[in-house]
Protein backbone atom coordinates (compact mmCIF):
# COMPACT_ATOMS: atom_id res chain seq x y z
CA UNK A 1 0.00 0.00 0.00
CA UNK A 2 0.88 3.66 -0.30
CA UNK A 3 2.96 2.92 -3.37
CA UNK A 4 2.02 6.36 -4.68
CA UNK A 5 5.13 8.37 -3.92
CA UNK A 6 5.10 12.10 -3.25
CA UNK A 7 7.82 14.72 -2.78
CA UNK A 8 8.20 16.05 0.77
CA UNK A 9 10.80 18.81 0.42
CA UNK A 10 13.76 17.09 -1.17
CA UNK A 11 12.92 13.69 0.25
CA UNK A 12 10.79 11.18 -1.69
CA UNK A 13 8.45 9.27 0.63
CA UNK A 14 5.74 6.65 0.25
CA UNK A 15 3.27 8.56 2.44
CA UNK A 16 -0.35 8.74 1.26
CA UNK A 17 -3.68 9.92 2.55
CA UNK A 18 -6.63 7.77 3.43
CA UNK A 19 -8.42 9.01 0.32
CA UNK A 20 -5.49 8.07 -1.89
CA UNK A 21 -5.28 4.67 -0.23
CA UNK A 22 -9.00 4.11 -0.86
CA UNK A 23 -8.60 4.75 -4.58
CA UNK A 24 -5.66 2.34 -4.72
CA UNK A 25 -7.74 -0.27 -2.91
CA UNK A 26 -10.59 0.16 -5.39
CA UNK A 27 -8.19 -0.38 -8.27
CA UNK A 28 -6.90 -3.54 -6.61
CA UNK A 29 -10.48 -4.79 -6.25
CA UNK A 30 -10.86 -4.45 -10.01
CA UNK A 31 -13.25 -1.51 -9.86
CA UNK A 32 -13.50 0.09 -13.28
CA UNK A 33 -16.56 2.30 -12.81
CA UNK A 34 -18.15 4.10 -9.89
CA UNK A 35 -21.27 6.24 -9.71
CA UNK A 36 -21.53 9.24 -7.47
CA UNK A 37 -22.08 12.86 -6.57
CA UNK A 38 -19.47 15.00 -4.77
CA UNK A 39 -19.87 17.07 -1.63
CA UNK A 40 -17.83 18.53 1.17
CA UNK A 41 -17.39 15.36 3.20
CA UNK A 42 -15.97 13.38 0.26
CA UNK A 43 -13.87 16.06 -1.44
CA UNK A 44 -10.61 14.37 -0.36
CA UNK A 45 -11.73 11.19 -2.16
CA UNK A 46 -12.76 13.13 -5.26
CA UNK A 47 -9.38 14.87 -5.24
CA UNK A 48 -7.69 11.47 -5.06
CA UNK A 49 -9.81 10.26 -8.00
CA UNK A 50 -8.43 13.03 -10.21
CA UNK A 51 -6.56 11.47 -13.17
CA UNK A 52 -6.94 7.95 -11.74
CA UNK A 53 -7.93 4.84 -13.77
CA UNK A 54 -11.30 4.42 -11.99
CA UNK A 55 -13.99 5.91 -14.21
CA UNK A 56 -16.46 8.09 -12.33
CA UNK A 57 -20.00 8.67 -13.61
CA UNK A 58 -21.44 11.94 -12.31
CA UNK A 59 -25.17 11.38 -11.77
CA UNK A 60 -27.48 14.37 -11.40
CA UNK A 61 -28.98 13.02 -8.17
CA UNK A 62 -27.72 10.45 -5.70
CA UNK A 63 -30.79 8.31 -6.39
CA UNK A 64 -29.77 8.24 -10.04
CA UNK A 65 -26.27 7.16 -9.04
CA UNK A 66 -27.32 4.21 -6.93
CA UNK A 67 -29.97 2.95 -9.35
CA UNK A 68 -27.39 3.14 -12.14
CA UNK A 69 -25.05 1.07 -9.96
CA UNK A 70 -27.86 -1.47 -9.51
CA UNK A 71 -28.34 -1.76 -13.27
CA UNK A 72 -24.58 -2.13 -13.70
CA UNK A 73 -24.49 -4.90 -11.08
CA UNK A 74 -27.52 -6.70 -12.48
CA UNK A 75 -26.11 -7.25 -15.97
CA UNK A 76 -22.39 -7.44 -15.20
CA UNK A 77 -22.47 -9.54 -12.04
CA UNK A 78 -19.83 -7.20 -10.57
CA UNK A 79 -20.46 -5.06 -7.50
CA UNK A 80 -21.82 -1.63 -8.34
CA UNK A 81 -19.75 1.03 -6.56
CA UNK A 82 -21.33 4.27 -5.31
CA UNK A 83 -19.98 7.33 -3.54
CA UNK A 84 -21.87 10.22 -1.95
CA UNK A 85 -21.24 12.87 0.64
CA UNK A 86 -22.53 12.86 4.20
CA UNK A 87 -25.96 13.90 5.45
CA UNK A 88 -28.39 14.46 2.57
CA UNK A 89 -26.04 12.84 0.08
CA UNK A 90 -26.05 9.62 2.09
CA UNK A 91 -29.77 9.72 2.90
CA UNK A 92 -30.60 10.13 -0.79
CA UNK A 93 -29.06 6.68 -1.28
CA UNK A 94 -31.32 4.95 1.24
CA UNK A 95 -34.02 3.92 -1.24
CA UNK A 96 -31.49 2.39 -3.63
CA UNK A 97 -29.75 0.52 -0.81
CA UNK A 98 -33.07 -0.96 0.33
CA UNK A 99 -33.92 -1.82 -3.27
CA UNK A 100 -30.61 -3.65 -3.75
CA UNK A 101 -31.09 -5.53 -0.48
CA UNK A 102 -34.55 -6.76 -1.51
CA UNK A 103 -33.37 -7.83 -4.98
CA UNK A 104 -30.00 -9.29 -3.89
CA UNK A 105 -27.78 -6.93 -5.88
CA UNK A 106 -24.11 -6.53 -4.92
CA UNK A 107 -23.28 -2.90 -4.13
CA UNK A 108 -20.44 -1.28 -2.21
CA UNK A 109 -21.54 2.18 -1.11
CA UNK A 110 -19.03 4.70 0.22
CA UNK A 111 -20.44 7.64 2.16
CA UNK A 112 -18.61 10.61 3.59
CA UNK A 113 -19.03 11.49 7.25
CA UNK A 114 -18.20 14.45 9.43
CA UNK A 115 -14.94 14.31 11.34
CA UNK A 116 -14.69 11.78 14.15
CA UNK A 117 -14.26 14.51 16.75
CA UNK A 118 -17.76 15.92 16.05
CA UNK A 119 -19.70 12.72 15.36
CA UNK A 120 -22.77 12.79 17.59
CA UNK A 121 -22.83 16.59 17.95
CA UNK A 122 -25.33 17.27 15.14
CA UNK A 123 -22.55 18.79 13.07
CA UNK A 124 -23.34 20.28 9.66
CA UNK A 125 -24.51 17.52 7.28
CA UNK A 126 -24.16 14.81 9.90
CA UNK A 127 -26.49 11.80 9.72
CA UNK A 128 -26.35 8.43 11.43
CA UNK A 129 -25.68 6.41 8.29
CA UNK A 130 -24.76 3.30 10.25
CA UNK A 131 -28.00 3.36 12.23
CA UNK A 132 -30.15 4.08 9.19
CA UNK A 133 -28.63 1.46 6.91
CA UNK A 134 -28.20 -1.40 9.40
CA UNK A 135 -31.62 -2.96 8.58
CA UNK A 136 -31.19 -2.62 4.80
CA UNK A 137 -27.62 -3.81 4.23
CA UNK A 138 -25.79 -7.11 4.48
CA UNK A 139 -23.28 -5.25 6.61
CA UNK A 140 -22.01 -1.74 7.22
CA UNK A 141 -18.83 -0.17 8.50
CA UNK A 142 -17.68 3.15 9.87
CA UNK A 143 -13.91 3.51 9.57
CA UNK A 144 -12.48 5.06 12.74
CA UNK A 145 -8.85 4.07 12.24
CA UNK A 146 -7.11 4.61 8.91
CA UNK A 147 -5.13 1.41 9.41
CA UNK A 148 -8.40 -0.56 9.18
CA UNK A 149 -9.22 0.74 5.71
CA UNK A 150 -7.59 -2.08 3.65
CA UNK A 151 -9.35 -4.76 5.71
CA UNK A 152 -12.70 -2.99 5.59
CA UNK A 153 -12.61 -2.48 1.81
CA UNK A 154 -11.62 -6.07 1.13
CA UNK A 155 -14.31 -7.39 3.46
CA UNK A 156 -16.94 -5.07 1.99
CA UNK A 157 -16.43 -6.39 -1.54
CA UNK A 158 -16.26 -9.98 -0.31
CA UNK A 159 -19.53 -9.70 1.61
CA UNK A 160 -21.33 -7.83 -1.19
CA UNK A 161 -20.65 -10.46 -3.85
CA UNK A 162 -20.49 -13.73 -1.90
CA UNK A 163 -23.36 -15.87 -0.69
CA UNK A 164 -26.62 -14.08 -1.37
CA UNK A 165 -25.41 -10.81 -2.93
CA UNK A 166 -26.38 -7.51 -1.35
CA UNK A 167 -25.32 -3.98 -0.46
CA UNK A 168 -22.55 -3.04 1.96
CA UNK A 169 -22.05 0.52 3.23
CA UNK A 170 -18.66 1.97 4.21
CA UNK A 171 -18.93 5.29 6.08
CA UNK A 172 -15.65 7.23 6.13
CA UNK A 173 -15.21 10.34 8.30
CA UNK A 174 -13.47 13.23 6.62
CA UNK A 175 -10.47 13.25 8.96
CA UNK A 176 -9.86 9.57 8.11
CA UNK A 177 -9.80 10.49 4.42
CA UNK A 178 -7.33 13.29 5.11
CA UNK A 179 -5.16 11.37 7.54
CA UNK A 180 -1.78 10.16 6.31
CA UNK A 181 0.25 7.05 6.84
CA UNK A 182 3.60 5.95 5.52
CA UNK A 183 2.63 2.32 5.12
CA UNK A 184 -0.52 0.26 5.60
CA UNK A 185 -0.62 -3.50 5.83
CA UNK A 186 -3.10 -4.90 3.32
CA UNK A 187 -4.88 -8.05 4.45
CA UNK A 188 -4.49 -10.64 1.72
CA UNK A 189 -7.08 -13.02 3.18
CA UNK A 190 -10.58 -12.24 4.36
CA UNK A 191 -11.10 -13.62 7.83
CA UNK A 192 -14.76 -13.52 8.85
CA UNK A 193 -15.48 -16.56 11.04
CA UNK A 194 -19.03 -15.34 11.65
CA UNK A 195 -19.79 -15.08 7.93
CA UNK A 196 -19.35 -18.38 6.12
CA UNK A 197 -22.13 -18.76 3.52
CA UNK A 198 -22.73 -22.34 2.47
CA UNK A 199 -22.72 -22.97 -1.28
CA UNK A 200 -22.53 -26.78 -1.49
CA UNK A 201 -25.76 -28.79 -1.17
CA UNK A 202 -26.22 -31.59 1.31
CA UNK A 203 -25.89 -34.85 -0.70
CA UNK A 204 -28.70 -36.49 1.29
CA UNK A 205 -31.10 -33.68 0.42
CA UNK A 206 -30.14 -33.97 -3.25
CA UNK A 207 -30.95 -37.69 -3.10
CA UNK A 208 -34.36 -36.85 -1.61
CA UNK A 209 -35.04 -34.41 -4.45
CA UNK A 210 -34.04 -36.95 -7.08
CA UNK A 211 -36.31 -39.54 -5.44
CA UNK A 212 -39.20 -37.05 -5.35
CA UNK A 213 -38.74 -36.36 -9.07
CA UNK A 214 -38.79 -40.10 -9.81
CA UNK A 215 -42.32 -40.58 -8.49
CA UNK A 216 -43.82 -37.16 -9.25
CA UNK A 217 -46.48 -37.17 -11.98
CA UNK A 218 -47.07 -33.40 -11.93
CA UNK A 219 -43.81 -31.57 -11.13
CA UNK A 220 -43.12 -27.87 -11.69
CA UNK A 221 -39.88 -25.90 -11.44
CA UNK A 222 -40.16 -22.37 -10.08
CA UNK A 223 -37.05 -20.51 -11.26
CA UNK A 224 -36.08 -17.25 -9.56
CA UNK A 225 -33.29 -14.72 -9.72
CA UNK A 226 -30.98 -17.08 -7.85
CA UNK A 227 -30.52 -18.95 -11.13
CA UNK A 228 -29.27 -15.73 -12.74
CA UNK A 229 -27.01 -14.74 -9.85
CA UNK A 230 -25.43 -18.20 -9.99
CA UNK A 231 -25.15 -18.16 -13.80
CA UNK A 232 -26.94 -21.49 -13.87
CA UNK A 233 -29.40 -21.03 -16.75
CA UNK A 234 -27.79 -23.77 -18.86
CA UNK A 235 -28.04 -26.24 -15.99
CA UNK A 236 -31.67 -25.30 -15.37
CA UNK A 237 -32.42 -26.04 -19.02
CA UNK A 238 -30.58 -29.36 -18.80
CA UNK A 239 -32.49 -30.41 -15.67
CA UNK A 240 -35.90 -29.41 -17.05
CA UNK A 241 -35.33 -31.16 -20.38
CA UNK A 242 -33.88 -34.30 -18.86
CA UNK A 243 -36.89 -34.78 -16.57
CA UNK A 244 -39.53 -33.15 -18.78
CA UNK A 245 -40.57 -30.69 -16.07
CA UNK A 246 -42.50 -27.49 -16.93
CA UNK A 247 -40.87 -24.25 -15.79
CA UNK A 248 -42.44 -21.13 -14.27
CA UNK A 249 -40.42 -17.94 -13.75
CA UNK A 250 -40.72 -15.34 -11.03
CA UNK A 251 -40.69 -11.71 -12.12
CA UNK A 252 -36.98 -11.39 -11.30
CA UNK A 253 -36.19 -14.80 -12.76
CA UNK A 254 -37.29 -13.93 -16.30
CA UNK A 255 -34.64 -14.87 -18.83
CA UNK A 256 -33.32 -17.79 -16.82
CA UNK A 257 -35.34 -20.13 -19.07
CA UNK A 258 -36.01 -19.53 -22.79
CA UNK A 259 -39.38 -17.92 -23.46
CA UNK A 260 -40.08 -20.02 -26.58
CA UNK A 261 -39.12 -23.35 -25.03
CA UNK A 262 -42.00 -25.86 -25.09
CA UNK A 263 -41.62 -26.48 -21.34
CA UNK A 264 -41.94 -22.79 -20.41
CA UNK A 265 -45.27 -21.70 -18.94
CA UNK A 266 -44.51 -18.02 -18.36
CA UNK A 267 -44.36 -15.86 -15.26
CA UNK A 268 -46.29 -16.83 -12.15
CA UNK A 269 -47.94 -14.66 -9.53
CA UNK A 270 -50.29 -11.69 -9.37
CA UNK A 271 -49.97 -10.88 -13.07
CA UNK A 272 -48.69 -14.25 -14.20
CA UNK A 273 -50.08 -16.39 -16.98
CA UNK A 274 -53.05 -18.67 -16.45
CA UNK A 275 -50.94 -21.70 -17.34
CA UNK A 276 -48.18 -20.84 -14.86
CA UNK A 277 -50.53 -20.18 -11.96
CA UNK A 278 -52.71 -23.22 -12.57
CA UNK A 279 -49.63 -25.43 -12.83
CA UNK A 280 -48.52 -24.21 -9.39
CA UNK A 281 -51.99 -24.85 -7.99
CA UNK A 282 -52.24 -28.38 -9.42
CA UNK A 283 -48.67 -29.70 -9.14
CA UNK A 284 -47.67 -32.51 -6.80
CA UNK A 285 -44.01 -31.43 -6.64
CA UNK A 286 -42.85 -27.81 -6.61
CA UNK A 287 -39.10 -27.31 -7.01
CA UNK A 288 -38.22 -23.72 -6.11
CA UNK A 289 -34.73 -22.75 -7.22
CA UNK A 290 -33.56 -19.31 -6.13
CA UNK A 291 -36.88 -17.61 -5.37
CA UNK A 292 -38.09 -16.28 -2.03
CA UNK A 293 -41.84 -17.05 -2.15
CA UNK A 294 -42.88 -13.40 -1.86
CA UNK A 295 -46.55 -12.50 -1.52
CA UNK A 296 -46.92 -11.19 -5.09
CA UNK A 297 -45.91 -14.65 -6.30
CA UNK A 298 -47.85 -16.82 -3.86
CA UNK A 299 -51.13 -14.98 -3.42
CA UNK A 300 -53.14 -16.45 -0.54
CA UNK A 301 -50.80 -18.99 1.05
CA UNK A 302 -53.70 -21.25 1.97
CA UNK A 303 -54.24 -21.91 -1.73
CA UNK A 304 -50.59 -21.95 -2.83
CA UNK A 305 -49.48 -25.34 -4.22
CA UNK A 306 -51.89 -27.03 -1.78
CA UNK A 307 -51.14 -30.61 -2.88
CA UNK A 308 -47.44 -30.29 -3.56
CA UNK A 309 -44.31 -31.52 -1.89
CA UNK A 310 -42.16 -28.40 -1.76
CA UNK A 311 -38.43 -28.39 -2.49
CA UNK A 312 -36.65 -25.10 -1.87
CA UNK A 313 -33.09 -24.52 -3.07
CA UNK A 314 -31.71 -21.21 -1.82
CA UNK A 315 -28.31 -19.89 -0.81
CA UNK A 316 -29.91 -17.93 2.04
CA UNK A 317 -31.12 -20.30 4.78
CA UNK A 318 -33.33 -17.54 6.19
CA UNK A 319 -35.60 -17.79 3.13
CA UNK A 320 -36.30 -21.50 3.46
CA UNK A 321 -39.51 -22.12 5.35
CA UNK A 322 -40.03 -18.40 5.97
CA UNK A 323 -43.25 -18.12 3.97
CA UNK A 324 -44.02 -21.60 2.61
CA UNK A 325 -43.62 -24.88 4.49
CA UNK A 326 -40.71 -26.73 2.90
CA UNK A 327 -40.45 -30.51 2.75
CA UNK A 328 -36.95 -30.75 1.24
CA UNK A 329 -34.74 -27.78 2.17
CA UNK A 330 -31.48 -27.41 0.25
CA UNK A 331 -29.18 -24.58 1.31
CA UNK A 332 -26.81 -24.08 -1.60
CA UNK A 333 -25.75 -22.01 -4.54
CA UNK A 334 -28.16 -22.73 -7.40
CA UNK A 335 -25.37 -23.67 -9.79
CA UNK A 336 -23.72 -26.10 -7.40
CA UNK A 337 -27.08 -27.66 -6.54
CA UNK A 338 -28.04 -28.10 -10.20
CA UNK A 339 -24.63 -29.56 -11.01
CA UNK A 340 -25.17 -32.21 -8.33
CA UNK A 341 -28.76 -32.84 -9.45
CA UNK A 342 -27.77 -33.23 -13.11
CA UNK A 343 -24.97 -35.63 -12.20
CA UNK A 344 -27.51 -38.02 -10.66
CA UNK A 345 -29.34 -40.79 -12.49
CA UNK A 346 -32.50 -38.77 -13.00
CA UNK A 347 -35.72 -40.61 -13.75
CA UNK A 348 -39.32 -39.48 -13.80
CA UNK A 349 -42.68 -41.15 -13.48
CA UNK A 350 -43.74 -39.98 -16.92
CA UNK A 351 -44.79 -36.37 -17.27
CA UNK A 352 -45.99 -36.25 -20.89
CA UNK A 353 -49.67 -36.13 -19.93
CA UNK A 354 -48.97 -33.41 -17.34
CA UNK A 355 -47.02 -31.33 -19.82
CA UNK A 356 -49.84 -31.62 -22.38
CA UNK A 357 -52.33 -30.63 -19.69
CA UNK A 358 -50.57 -27.42 -18.63
CA UNK A 359 -49.63 -26.48 -22.19
CA UNK A 360 -53.33 -26.76 -23.06
CA UNK A 361 -53.93 -24.06 -20.44
CA UNK A 362 -51.43 -21.86 -22.30
CA UNK A 363 -53.13 -22.48 -25.63
CA UNK A 364 -56.70 -22.09 -24.37
CA UNK A 365 -56.15 -19.15 -22.02
CA UNK A 366 -53.36 -17.01 -23.52
CA UNK A 367 -52.48 -13.45 -22.66
CA UNK A 368 -54.79 -11.12 -24.52
CA UNK A 369 -55.49 -7.46 -25.25
CA UNK A 370 -57.67 -5.48 -27.63
CA UNK A 371 -56.01 -3.49 -30.38
CA UNK A 372 -58.08 -1.47 -32.83
CA UNK A 373 -55.06 0.27 -34.33
CA UNK A 374 -56.48 3.70 -33.57
CA UNK A 375 -55.60 4.07 -29.91
CA UNK A 376 -52.17 2.81 -29.00
CA UNK A 377 -52.23 -0.35 -26.87
CA UNK A 378 -49.32 -0.51 -24.39
CA UNK A 379 -49.03 -4.26 -24.92
CA UNK A 380 -48.64 -3.64 -28.66
CA UNK A 381 -45.84 -1.17 -27.93
CA UNK A 382 -43.94 -3.84 -25.99
CA UNK A 383 -44.43 -6.45 -28.71
CA UNK A 384 -43.20 -4.09 -31.42
CA UNK A 385 -40.15 -3.16 -29.35
CA UNK A 386 -39.46 -6.90 -29.14
CA UNK A 387 -39.79 -7.14 -32.92
CA UNK A 388 -37.39 -4.30 -33.65
CA UNK A 389 -34.82 -5.52 -31.12
CA UNK A 390 -35.13 -9.18 -32.21
CA UNK A 391 -35.78 -9.96 -28.55
CA UNK A 392 -32.10 -9.45 -27.82
CA UNK A 393 -32.05 -6.08 -26.04
CA UNK A 394 -31.39 -5.46 -22.37
CA UNK A 395 -34.72 -4.21 -21.06
CA UNK A 396 -34.90 -2.03 -17.96
CA UNK A 397 -38.25 -1.02 -16.52
CA UNK A 398 -39.61 1.19 -13.84
CA UNK A 399 -42.47 -0.03 -11.64
CA UNK A 400 -46.16 -0.27 -12.46
CA UNK A 401 -48.35 -1.33 -15.35
CA UNK A 402 -45.67 -0.95 -18.00
CA UNK A 403 -43.41 -3.21 -15.90
CA UNK A 404 -45.98 -5.99 -15.95
CA UNK A 405 -46.69 -5.57 -19.66
CA UNK A 406 -42.96 -5.78 -20.39
CA UNK A 407 -42.69 -8.92 -18.24
CA UNK A 408 -45.67 -10.49 -20.01
CA UNK A 409 -45.06 -9.51 -23.64
CA UNK A 410 -41.35 -8.98 -24.28
CA UNK A 411 -40.36 -12.65 -24.15
CA UNK A 412 -36.83 -13.14 -22.83
CA UNK A 413 -34.79 -15.88 -24.47
CA UNK A 414 -31.47 -15.21 -22.74
CA UNK A 415 -30.31 -14.50 -19.19
CA UNK A 416 -29.16 -11.11 -17.90
CA UNK A 417 -31.37 -9.13 -20.27
CA UNK A 418 -34.01 -8.06 -17.73
CA UNK A 419 -33.64 -5.32 -15.15
CA UNK A 420 -36.50 -4.34 -12.87
CA UNK A 421 -37.22 -3.46 -9.25
CA UNK A 422 -39.10 -6.47 -7.93
CA UNK A 423 -38.93 -6.48 -4.15
CA UNK A 424 -39.11 -2.83 -3.16
CA UNK A 425 -40.96 -1.72 -6.29
CA UNK A 426 -39.11 1.56 -6.67
CA UNK A 427 -40.49 4.20 -8.99
CA UNK A 428 -37.67 6.14 -10.64
CA UNK A 429 -35.50 3.01 -10.80
CA UNK A 430 -35.74 1.98 -14.43
CA UNK A 431 -34.18 4.84 -16.37
CA UNK A 432 -30.97 5.27 -14.32
CA UNK A 433 -30.67 1.47 -14.06
CA UNK A 434 -30.63 1.40 -17.87
CA UNK A 435 -27.79 3.92 -17.82
CA UNK A 436 -25.78 1.62 -15.56
CA UNK A 437 -26.52 -1.34 -17.81
CA UNK A 438 -25.41 0.56 -20.90
CA UNK A 439 -22.14 1.50 -19.20
CA UNK A 440 -21.60 -2.14 -18.19
CA UNK A 441 -22.46 -3.38 -21.71
CA UNK A 442 -21.46 -0.61 -24.15
CA UNK A 443 -21.82 -2.85 -27.20
CA UNK A 444 -25.32 -4.09 -26.41
CA UNK A 445 -28.66 -2.49 -27.17
CA UNK A 446 -30.32 -1.21 -23.98
CA UNK A 447 -33.95 -0.12 -23.85
CA UNK A 448 -35.50 1.77 -20.94
CA UNK A 449 -39.27 1.43 -20.51
CA UNK A 450 -40.92 3.69 -17.93
CA UNK A 451 -44.29 5.08 -17.05
CA UNK A 452 -44.84 8.82 -17.20
CA UNK A 453 -44.98 8.97 -13.39
CA UNK A 454 -41.78 7.07 -12.65
CA UNK A 455 -39.81 8.72 -15.44
CA UNK A 456 -40.44 12.13 -13.93
CA UNK A 457 -38.73 11.02 -10.70
CA UNK A 458 -35.28 10.64 -12.28
CA UNK A 459 -35.57 12.35 -15.68
CA UNK A 460 -32.68 14.66 -14.82
CA UNK A 461 -30.37 11.75 -15.67
CA UNK A 462 -30.97 12.60 -19.33
CA UNK A 463 -27.97 14.86 -18.82
CA UNK A 464 -25.80 11.78 -18.21
CA UNK A 465 -27.12 10.14 -21.38
CA UNK A 466 -26.18 13.20 -23.41
CA UNK A 467 -22.87 13.82 -21.69
CA UNK A 468 -21.69 10.25 -22.31
CA UNK A 469 -23.54 9.91 -25.63
CA UNK A 470 -25.11 6.66 -24.48
CA UNK A 471 -27.21 5.07 -27.28
CA UNK A 472 -30.13 4.39 -24.91
CA UNK A 473 -33.62 4.05 -26.33
CA UNK A 474 -36.04 5.45 -23.75
CA UNK A 475 -39.75 4.67 -24.05
CA UNK A 476 -42.36 6.37 -21.87
CA UNK A 477 -45.63 4.44 -21.66
CA UNK A 478 -47.71 7.54 -21.08
CA UNK A 479 -51.31 7.22 -19.91
CA UNK A 480 -51.26 10.39 -17.78
CA UNK A 481 -52.01 8.31 -14.70
CA UNK A 482 -50.16 6.53 -11.97
CA UNK A 483 -51.41 3.53 -13.90
CA UNK A 484 -51.28 0.69 -11.39
CA UNK A 485 -52.64 2.93 -8.64
CA UNK A 486 -55.52 3.87 -10.95
CA UNK A 487 -56.17 0.20 -11.79
CA UNK A 488 -56.43 -0.71 -8.10
CA UNK A 489 -58.70 2.26 -7.46
CA UNK A 490 -60.90 1.07 -10.31
CA UNK A 491 -61.01 -2.53 -9.12
CA UNK A 492 -61.06 -2.19 -5.34
CA UNK A 493 -62.01 1.42 -4.50
CA UNK A 494 -65.16 1.88 -6.60
CA UNK A 495 -63.40 4.01 -9.23
CA UNK A 496 -62.49 6.76 -6.78
CA UNK A 497 -59.40 8.04 -8.60
CA UNK A 498 -57.90 9.86 -5.66
CA UNK A 499 -54.77 11.73 -6.78
CA UNK A 500 -53.71 9.13 -9.32
CA UNK A 501 -54.09 11.37 -12.36
CA UNK A 502 -51.15 13.34 -13.76
CA UNK A 503 -52.88 16.11 -15.69
CA UNK A 504 -49.79 18.30 -15.96
CA UNK A 505 -46.56 16.86 -17.31
CA UNK A 506 -43.72 18.16 -19.44
CA UNK A 507 -43.64 17.91 -23.20
CA UNK A 508 -41.30 14.91 -23.24
CA UNK A 509 -40.27 15.54 -26.84
CA UNK A 510 -39.20 19.09 -26.09
CA UNK A 511 -37.61 17.93 -22.84
CA UNK A 512 -35.44 15.44 -24.73
CA UNK A 513 -34.54 18.05 -27.32
CA UNK A 514 -33.59 20.51 -24.59
CA UNK A 515 -30.90 18.01 -23.57
CA UNK A 516 -29.83 17.60 -27.20
CA UNK A 517 -31.47 14.17 -27.47
CA UNK A 518 -33.83 13.02 -30.21
CA UNK A 519 -37.46 13.16 -29.10
CA UNK A 520 -40.50 11.49 -30.72
CA UNK A 521 -44.18 11.04 -29.97
CA UNK A 522 -46.57 8.34 -31.13
CA UNK A 523 -50.34 7.98 -30.64
CA UNK A 524 -51.35 5.09 -32.94
CA UNK A 525 -49.97 1.96 -34.56
CA UNK A 526 -49.01 3.61 -37.83
CA UNK A 527 -47.02 6.32 -36.10
CA UNK A 528 -45.45 3.72 -33.84
CA UNK A 529 -43.97 1.80 -36.78
CA UNK A 530 -42.45 4.95 -38.25
CA UNK A 531 -41.03 6.03 -34.91
CA UNK A 532 -39.59 2.61 -34.04
CA UNK A 533 -37.93 2.30 -37.42
CA UNK A 534 -36.39 5.76 -37.05
CA UNK A 535 -35.26 5.26 -33.46
CA UNK A 536 -33.67 1.83 -33.91
CA UNK A 537 -31.92 2.79 -37.14
CA UNK A 538 -30.28 5.72 -35.34
CA UNK A 539 -27.09 5.07 -33.35
CA UNK A 540 -27.81 7.84 -30.85
CA UNK A 541 -30.09 8.12 -27.83
CA UNK A 542 -33.79 8.80 -28.18
CA UNK A 543 -36.83 9.48 -26.01
CA UNK A 544 -40.19 8.21 -27.27
CA UNK A 545 -43.43 9.47 -25.71
CA UNK A 546 -45.98 6.68 -26.34
CA UNK A 547 -49.48 8.05 -25.72
CA UNK A 548 -51.34 4.85 -24.89
CA UNK A 549 -54.91 3.99 -23.91
CA UNK A 550 -55.50 5.79 -20.65
CA UNK A 551 -57.70 3.21 -18.93
CA UNK A 552 -55.96 0.02 -20.04
CA UNK A 553 -55.51 -2.57 -17.25
CA UNK A 554 -53.00 -5.35 -16.66
CA UNK A 555 -54.61 -8.80 -16.87
CA UNK A 556 -54.64 -11.50 -15.65
CA UNK A 557 -54.69 -10.26 -12.07
CA UNK A 558 -54.91 -12.07 -8.74
CA UNK A 559 -56.68 -9.80 -6.27
CA UNK A 560 -55.17 -9.29 -2.80
CA UNK A 561 -56.21 -12.16 -0.56
CA UNK A 562 -57.14 -14.44 -3.46
CA UNK A 563 -55.46 -17.67 -4.51
CA UNK A 564 -53.53 -18.06 -7.75
CA UNK A 565 -56.42 -20.02 -9.25
CA UNK A 566 -58.76 -17.03 -8.74
CA UNK A 567 -57.48 -14.86 -11.58
CA UNK A 568 -59.41 -11.86 -12.87
CA UNK A 569 -59.47 -10.93 -16.56
CA UNK A 570 -58.87 -14.40 -18.00
CA UNK A 571 -60.38 -15.01 -21.44
CA UNK A 572 -60.39 -18.16 -23.58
Amino acid sequence: MCAKARMDGNVKTAECTGAEALVQLLVREGVEVMFGYPGGAVLPIYDALYNQPVRHILARHEQGAIHAAEGYARVSGKPGVVIATSGPGATNLITGIADAMMDSLPLVVFTGQVGTSVIGSDAFQEADVIGMTAPITKHNYQVRDLRDLPRVVKEAFHIAKSGRPGPVVVDIPKDIQQGTVEEMVENREVYLPGYQPNTSPNPLQIKKLVEAVSYSAKPVILAGAGILHAKASDLLLKFAEKCRIPVVNTLLGLGSFPFRHPLFLGMGGMHGTYAANMAICECDLLINIGARFDDRLTGNLAHFAPNAMVVHIDIDPAEIGKNVKTDIPIVADAKEALQKICSEDLQNAGTDEWVRHVKAYAENFPLWYEDDGEELSPQHVIRRIHHYTNGDAIISTDVGQHQMWAAQYYGFEKPHKWITSGGLGTMGFGFPAAIGAQIACPDQLVVSISGDGGFQMTLQELAVVKELNLPLKIFIVNNQYLGMVRQWQESFYEERYSYSTIPVQPDFVKLAESYGIKGCRTTNNEELEQVLKSVFEDDGPAVVDCRVKRLEAVFPMVAPGAGLHEMMGVKP
